[in-house]
């Protein structure tokens, strides 16, 4: 099974003690956003856990132990963006984190590291003609470190637009303007780009709409295959696979103005006061009208692949 832990926050910015206290315990509890008495118990087994996936915006405290996950298969989404602080309040300038990318490539490989530059939005500061210079700029960068990038729009989700006043959608010209620019870049550095949930029109010789957490890009990080069950996918715009996550929404301490996981940050800092290192939950403690489920878990894996899955 594939286990996420950013879908909903960013665990190896803001928890990674709670994270590694979990891997000692061997289990995790995770509580159901929609019905919070409802709690999932995960076993930390790398008999049943098949990769670990992480995404976050800053790497770092990760780093220095993360020999302590060498039994399990990781894949990481990096973000990396060229937003100032009055967007990205809390995130660690982006020259910081390319130099923690590159290190946790070279801890983990290039097939296992993902850049995510999302999401995409347009103002007077950050013009389509900016975002082509920065992606340009990082791209270089990061050339070598990995082999593939993630690319989204800005969604207004309600909460978003309560947060980030004025924002708009980027319209279909702007977007193909980047997407056009982006994929002569990503073919000069060596990346494939991925859309994450966009208009196929936007497809190119090197970029794709298939997903950037699908069980192709999966299995090629594994050089496995994975016999993924058959079950409706978390968001019918793409196939990846985004179910089984640990993390709690509510409890991003970046404060990204763009944000679809915080409701706002007097919530955030709210929740993080109930934050236990060492409780099995993320935030906050059991208690007796919590009802535990184990979770169904068994290795997917299933044979090395071959040339042709490749192709």
């Amino acid at each position: 099974m594939i286990l996420n832990t950013g879908s909903r926050t960013d665990i190896p910015a803001f928890y990674s003690d709670w994270f590694y206290n979990r891997i000692k315990a061997g289990y995790v509890l995770s509580r159901n956003p929609y019905y919070p008495a409802q709690i999932t118990k995960y076993l930390l087994d790398p008999e049943v856990v098949d990769i670990f996936v992480f995404c976050t915006k800053n790497p770092l405290p990760m780093l220095e132990r993360i020999s302590l996950l060498s039994a399990f298969d990781l894949f990481w989404f990096v973000t990396i963006t060229p937003y100032g602080k009055e967007i990205e309040p809390y995130v660690p300038p982006k020259e910081q984190v390319i130099t923690y990318f590159q290190q946790l490539s070279t801890l983990v490989g290039k097939n296992r590291t993902s850049w995510r530059y999302d999401p995409i939005f347009i103002t007077d500061k950050y013009s389509v003609d900016y975002h082509i210079e920065q992606f340009r700029q990082m791209a270089e960068a990061l050339s070598g470190y990995t082999d593939q990038c993630v690319v989204s729009f800005i969604d207004l989700y309600e909460k978003t637009k309560r947060n980030f006043r004025g924002i708009r959608s980027v319209t279909r010209e702007e977007q193909a303007k980047l997407i056009n620019a982006f994929s002569e870049i990503a073919k000069k550095n060596g990346l494939q780009v991925h859309l994450c949930c966009e208009n196929a029109e936007l497809v190119r010789e090197n970029v794709d709409a298939e997903g950037c957490m699908s069980k192709a890009v999966l299995e090629k990080a594994l050089d496995c295959r994975l016999n993924v069950p058959q079950k409706k996918m978390a968001r019918k715009e793409c196939s990846c696979l985004l179910g089984a996550d640990i993390g709690a929404y509510n409890t991003c301490g970046h404060g990204c103005l763009y944000c679809y996981a915080n409701y706002d940050r007097e919530t955030v800092v709210k929740n993080r006061k109930l934050h236990n290192a060492h409780s099995p939950l993320l935030i906050g403690e059991l208690s007796e009208y919590d009802v535990i489920k184990q979770a169904e878990q068994k290795s997917w894996k299933n044979g090395q692949l071959d040339f042709f899955d490749l192709l």
